[in-house]
């Protein structure tokens, strides 16, 4: 009788020993629920450098109960958007695995998929100020056991974002950090501060836009706004609606793949301050000496350190462009190009960098350039990738009206200078091409290779 008793005490401490390691996992859920409705409930996972994988439910009322919940850690929010077939973001274990290995920190998955996921966008535009209120009274319970609300960072998905925004006005802008990831349009665009994020909800708060054309919002929420590629129209995204769902979610989706590619440093994306895309595209706004030492702002999760300097300005907006696949950086170039031609010529240019192994392309094709008989017409060319070195230069003139009679360039003098290391040029001459078969200073109708010395 002694040994059954023992055994039955054994199984249960081994069941209790089995469900204190137990991990709990986003709410899943399927078309099925998210045609029929589901009503809100809001679960916290926590996830600490202790239990990267292993994500642990909070109890919302008794924060003890979860001894990795460490108060005097940072502390990161996540709040994902609508989920209208009701599946798990499928971003989330990077967005969990690249934050915690940037800080030791607690992060918070606000899983509110019960609520999210609903055909009736209107009814989940409801629920995000419920899922707020739960947050607010959740965040108040970690001020009350010791945690500062400076040390917590809100990041928002879509229709998270504003959530995040209800957030920070119910601490009066108190909270350290939000970053919203293209914040939703339906239902927000037009809505005064009090009824949308705004900047005002933290002490500073940053947000890229990568669909404002659909899903997304288009005006400036934040202390700086980040429009990649304009704000729409993201490249390597389908055009037409043949490409099936990928039309629709992948300019707004690829707002995501940004925000990881600057978390695991995949590449620095630098940013220009400008009023418009067409000025930065035209080169108008390259001069960044309000960010000295620093520099231009950089793109993403390290735009912190910019903060001293961009909350004073109250709102700035700042644009790069992207590859259509990680790595998203370019590399930008001033070119300088001198020609010859009599009469003023209307055209784009494509330029190749060429190593010997590797060749880098950029076309400067947003609107026609002129080309005046010696004088210098300076370019942005943004190209895909940065070759260390470069060991000749090919250029591309294309006419802007293909059916009217053709006519050639002929470059005098061109010069690349990179934006980030000015002491890195490529220059040819006229006089140094003309042993090449005049590369330089023959008509350009079509590729001309140059062989740039560099200094």
């Amino acid at each position: 009788m002694m040994i059954f008793w023992w055994f039955l005490a054994l199984l249960l401490g081994s069941v209790e020993i089995y469900r204190a390691h137990e991990c709990d996992v986003f709410t899943y859920l399927d078309l099925y629920h998210a045609i029929i409705g589901t009503s809100l409930y809001v679960k916290l996972l926590l996830y600490t450098r202790a239990n990267l994988t292993c994500g642990q439910e909070l109890s919302h009322h008794n924060l003890s109960a979860q001894p990795q919940f460490n108060l005097t850690k940072p502390t990161t929010f996540v709040v994902h958007g609508y989920r209208p077939t009701g599946a798990p973001p499928n971003w989330l274990n990077n967005i969990i695995e690249q934050l915690l290995a940037r800080g030791d920190m607690n992060v918070l998955v606000v899983d509110w998929n019960r609520g999210a996921a609903n055909i009736n966008y209107l009814k989940v535009v409801t629920y995000s100020r419920d899922t707020a209120d739960n947050l607010t009274a959740f965040i108040r319970n970690m001020q009350e056991n010791g945690a500062s609300l400076s040390s917590i960072h809100m990041i928002g998905l879509s229709l998270g974002a504003h959530i995040t925004g209800f957030v920070g006005a119910k601490f009066n802008g108190k909270i350290g950090r939000i970053t919203a990831v293209d914040p939703a349009g339906p239902q927000f665009n037009g809505k005064p501060p009090e009824d949308r994020l705004d900047p005002t909800d933290a002490q500073f708060v940053d947000v890229v836009h990568t669909d404002m054309d659909a899903f997304g919002f288009r005006k400036p929420l934040g202390h700086i706004d980040f429009y990649a590629n304009g704000g729409a129209d993201q490249p390597g995204c389908p055009l037409t609606i043949l490409s099936g769902s990928g039309y629709f979610k992948c300019d707004h989706q690829r707002s995501v793949l940004l925000y990881l590619g600057s978390l695991n440093r995949t590449c620095n994306i630098r940013a220009f301050p400008c009023t418009s895309y067409t000025d930065f595209l035209d080169g108008l706004c390259m001069d960044c000496d309000q960010f000295k030492p620093a520099g231009c702002p950089v793109f993403g999760y390290d735009i912190i350190e910019w903060k001293d300097s961009l909350v004073p300005l109250q709102q700035t907006k700042a644009f790069f462009t992207t590859n259509k696949q990680t790595p998203y950086c370019k590399t930008s170039y001033w070119v300088d190009i001198v020609t010859w031609n009599h009469d003023t010529r209307w055209g784009y240019i494509t330029i190749k960098l060429h190593n010997g192994s590797e060749v880098t392309e950029a076309t400067i094709n947003h609107k026609a350039s002129s080309f005046k008989k010696y004088s210098e017409t300076r370019l942005l060319a943004q190209f895909e990738k940065d070759l260390q070195k470069v060991h000749k230069i090919s250029i591309k003139f294309s006419r802007v009206n293909a059916f009217k009679p053709k006519y050639k360039l002929r470059v005098l003098r061109i010069r690349l200078t990179h934006l980030e290391r000015k002491d890195r040029k490529a220059r040819a001459g006229r006089s140094h091409v003309k042993a090449r078969d005049k590369a330089a200073g023959r008509p350009l109708s079509q590729t001309a290779p140059i062989r740039p010395p560099f200094t």
